[in-house]
């Protein structure tokens, strides 16, 4: 599993010209799922992503978790994430995971993501998604369940 976080003063994605979800502050996920992925990689990712300290305290460390600044959280499926270019010009896709386990595995994120108690929105798994975002920092993490799992 693959993760990029951004920390960002707002987000929101759009289908077909309509809101899907939208937050504040807090973080954006574009999450993709490879074909070795399971719920109990997920679960550790997303632990990781709940206690995550990367808001700045009142001396301007980074010191603060998303619910220390009662941050919220957006999720987009991203499988582009497993974009293997180093053949040709043409990614090829063959690590990422099939639809149908990337699908349960996004949903099962989103689920366990709102267990933390922070407020999740999310894109529709599969649609083209328009991301807006005003980064933070700017910040952005990669997160690999390869390296932290």
């Amino acid at each position: 599993m693959k993760i990029v976080l951004q920390r960002v003063a707002h987000a929101k994605v759009t289908v077909e010209g309509q809101q899907a979800g939208a937050i504040g502050k807090g973080f954006l996920l574009l999450l993709g799922v490879s074909d070795t992925d399971t719920e109990a990689i997920a679960g550790k990712m997303v632990d990781k992503i709940c206690k995550l300290r990367i808001f700045q305290d009142e001396n301007g460390k980074t010191n603060l978790s998303l619910a220390d600044v009662a941050g919220e959280i957006l999720v987009v499926s991203q499988f582009t994430l497993y974009a293997d270019c180093r053949k040709g010009n043409r990614p090829s896709f063959a690590k990422a995971g099939s639809p149908e386990l990337a699908k349960g595995l996004y949903e099962y994120v989103v689920e366990r993501l709102k267990s933390c108690g922070n407020r999740v929105e999310h894109g529709i798994f599969g649609a083209d998604m328009k991301v807006e975002l005003l980064n933070d920092g700017p910040f952005t993490l990669v997160l690999d369940s390869g390296e932290i799992c």
